[in-house]
């Protein structure tokens, strides 16, 4: 089941609660950061790409899926995205064990710049087509990320994930990065529709070592 929700105090955002919600007391939840094409004030439009596409074609899906709308001309606020985190973990049933952040282009950047920012309130992360700042990649040393960029990519150059790869294996960090030879700028749709990143989150939990 997937609907709308107007965020009082932050983004309106898309919610999906998966079939047999009622039946468990603790799900594992996916922050879903959309891309620039996305912008706007129309809901709907998140359905065209990434996790929240995924949703409308698998009711069997096997998480709370939470994905917001960043309006016109802006950019992901960590601020905002920590405000509607903090309502969703307080209104859903959310395991705050298995709580995965991912994201492409635009999102793959909010993705990694809000992972850096709080990287105690995530299990694991997978930014898509998308970049952060290196000299805050020491955050994210017990953060498990998977990255993921398509060679070809003429919107964001896949110099950007590789620079955050790098910062991230410098200091030991748990990272994998996987690059599609052929692909430009789409690298998510073959990234989202493989069952593999799903059940690679789910072998993640919050441990000691990230507080």
């Amino acid at each position: 089941m997937q609907q709308e929700v107007s965020g009082n105090r932050t983004y309106n955002y898309l919610l999906f609660l998966p079939k047999g919600y009622e039946t468990k007391e603790k799900w594992p939840l996916i922050l879903f950061l959309h891309g620039a094409g996305e912008r706007g004030d129309n809901l709907n439009f998140l359905k065209r790409h990434g996790v929240s596409r995924v949703v409308e074609e698998q009711a069997d899906f096997p998480f709370i899926v939470v994905s917001p709308q960043c309006t016109h001309r802006q950019y992901w606020s960590v601020p905002l995205l920590l405000r509607l985190l903090d309502e969703a973990i307080a209104n859903f049933k959310v395991d705050p064990e298995r709580i995965y952040l991912t994201g492409l282009s635009m999102g793959g950047y909010g993705t990694w710049h809000l992972a850096a920012a709080h990287p105690h309130l995530f299990a694991a992360i997978a930014p898509i087509c998308g970049g952060g700042d290196v000299d805050a990649a020491f955050n994210l040393k017990n953060l498990p990320v998977w990255a993921f960029h398509g060679a070809k990519d003429r919107v964001v150059p896949i110099s950007e994930s590789e620079e955050m790869v790098k910062a991230v294996k410098k200091i030991g960090g748990n990272i994998k990065f996987t690059v599609y030879p052929e692909t430009e700028h789409d690298s998510w749709t073959e990234t989202y529709n493989n069952p593999e990143l799903y059940e690679w989150f789910l072998a993640h939990q919050r441990t000691s070592l990230v507080h």
